[in-house]
């Protein structure tokens, strides 16, 4: 590898000189700056970044941990992460936590060592679950910039990206009982995460206000290991009245949606189906599902903005919540 001292030797001038010159220093004639830039590209010369990033203390690096990278949203999330960071001038380093503790346990301590300049993570199911967070805590007592985003504990004192989960399920409720629903089902898969019950909270407190609404609220758990389908098939069979889905994952409310088209419901005559996903499940069904869109890509770029933000920004200040808002996408399966 080319290094500077062996530039400033061929030239016959100064470490210091090739260093001004590369970097177009006003110090330096133009002549010279021609010279040592001509050189360098004919030598193939690429800057030491461990050197610089020792030097100045940054890597322009990000560590990103997602819990599920096969999740749509995530998946998204991340494209939109590494789109923002790169625009910014950032690298990023992903990890997959695949909802275990553990692992995002070792991926924070394996990028803590000077690889990142702070992290932008989303919580994975397990550390919920368990309310286990001491690994994040450590990090933010030793002053590394954290962003979480999504997924995030309410505790912990740094920079956060959400959605309004609670209102989201509020609204989209909402526009089931102004349809005229008197049986509204909750189908959900993520009731043990913070977003999962922030949106059935949403739903219960839309029934709660609604004077008119005289049944109970029912919520379908669905267990991680457990067949949706079968359990999807059960509601129709236990509650023949059910004229309003509201699904808070993201995938329960195509399944729903495909198994009352099966069973002969007339949507949205009969039956009102909403989900909570993104685009990735519009082209699968006919008639279109409407949906509660969650502006994900605005997720990833915030949560990169705050990050850069926070490194670049010199006195300490408190932390900051960012609420993206969601937007209720009426399609087919909704009057």
């Amino acid at each position: 590898m080319v290094t500077l001292k062996q530039l400033a030797e061929q030239l016959n001038v100064s470490v210091s000189t090739v260093s001004k010159a590369l970097h177009n220093s006003e110090e330096i004639s133009k002549d010279t700056i021609l010279r040592v830039q001509e050189l360098a590209k004919h030598l193939n010369y690429q800057p030491n970044k461990m050197a610089l990033s020792l030097k100045s203390n940054r890597t322009n690096t990000l560590g990103v941990i997602i819990p599920n990278v096969l999740n749509h949203f995530f998946a998204k999330a991340l494209y939109a992460i590494e789109m923002e960071a790169s625009k910014q001038g950032y690298n990023i380093i992903t990890c997959v936590s695949n909802e275990l503790l553990v692992k995002e346990e070792s991926s924070l301590q394996l990028l803590s060592n000077g690889s990142v300049d702070g992290f932008i993570m989303s919580i994975a199911e397990e550390t919920q679950i368990k309310n286990k967070t001491e690994h994040i805590s450590k990090l933010l007592d030793k002053g590394i910039p954290m962003v979480l985003f999504d997924r995030v504990a309410d505790h912990l004192e740094c920079d956060k990206v959400i959605i309004d989960d609670f209102g989201a399920a509020y609204e989209a409720t909402k526009h089931l009982l102004q349809e005229g629903r008197q049986h509204i089902v909750l189908i959900s898969d993520i009731e043990e995460l913070s977003v999962g019950k922030l949106r059935i909270n949403g739903y219960l407190k839309a029934l709660e206000e609604e004077v008119n609404y005289k049944n109970e609220p029912i919520v379908i758990h669905i267990g991680k290991e457990a067949d949706v389908e079968k359990i999807v098939d059960n509601l129709f069979l236990s509650n023949k009245k059910v004229d309003g889905i509201l699904s808070i994952d993201n995938i329960s409310g195509v399944i729903a949606l495909h198994k009352a088209l099966n069973k002969g419901y007339k949507v949205p005559e009969e039956l009102s189906i909403i989900g909570f996903s993104d685009d990735n499940v519009l082209v699968f069904t006919d008639p279109k599902l409407s949906t509660i869109s969650q502006h994900t890509f605005d997720i990833g770029k915030t949560s990169v903005q705050l990050m850069i933000d926070r490194l670049e920004r010199k006195a300490k200040t408190d932390p900051v919540t960012k609420t993206i808002r969601t937007k209720l996408v009426l399609r087919g399966t909704t009057k």
